[in-house]
């Protein structure tokens, strides 16, 4: 690729994946990706802090789920606040395909899946703030957060799997799911 091509960024993050996959992530690195994607390694730099961050890079999934929750409408519960948010994150996605092989590049390195596991407190940690700021008791907002990022997990590789599907309609699917789990006879008083 020629240095002047526009989207450097993108370019490195798919020269990345393409290595990752090929070569692995442990044996890639950082002046092979630059240099695949027609780039020098210190402008790998001026995106990334490290290889790992190519996988991981940006902010801006949180401040979309930051900035739905805020304007979502008063009269919704916090969990649908948070259900409705995350059902329009795939407006920001990157392409299906891209996210499957990321997701399988992850699954293949602990060290990548335990960042994914911090990317996902970090964005944990900025939604608890958005749901104070409408009236839940702090440790109630990250109970409700962590309930419904366990719905995305179950709602995500559908998602991914089912080109024709929203990941509104499978988030909605994913919460019926866990209401139809989660519902317990009443206690019987003797």
């Amino acid at each position: 690729m020629p240095r002047w091509e526009s989207d450097a960024q993108g370019r490195l993050e798919r020269a990345a994946l393409e290595l990752f996959e090929t070569q692995g992530f442990e044996r890639t690195s950082v002046a092979q990706i630059a240099s695949a994607a027609g780039l020098k390694e210190r402008s790998f730099y001026r995106y990334f802090r490290d290889k790992r961050e190519v996988l991981f890079a940006g902010n801006e999934l949180e401040a979309h789920l930051v900035a739905q929750v805020e304007a979502a409408d008063p009269g919704l519960t916090p969990i649908e606040a948070l259900l409705t948010a995350l059902g329009t994150a795939e407006d920001i996605f990157r392409p299906r395909e891209f996210l499957l092989r990321r997701g399988r590049v992850i699954a293949a390195n602990p060290a990548l899946a335990e960042r994914d596991l911090i990317k996902l407190a970090d964005i944990a940690d900025a939604l608890a703030p958005a749901l104070e700021r409408r009236g839940v008791e702090p440790g109630k907002a990250r109970f409700i957060i962590d309930v419904v990022l366990a719905i995305h997990r179950r709602a995500m590789p559908r998602w991914l799997a089912e080109p024709d599907s929203t990941l509104a309609q499978l988030m909605a699917q994913a919460a019926a799911e866990l209401r139809e789990a989660v519902t317990l006879p009443a206690p019987t008083v003797r």
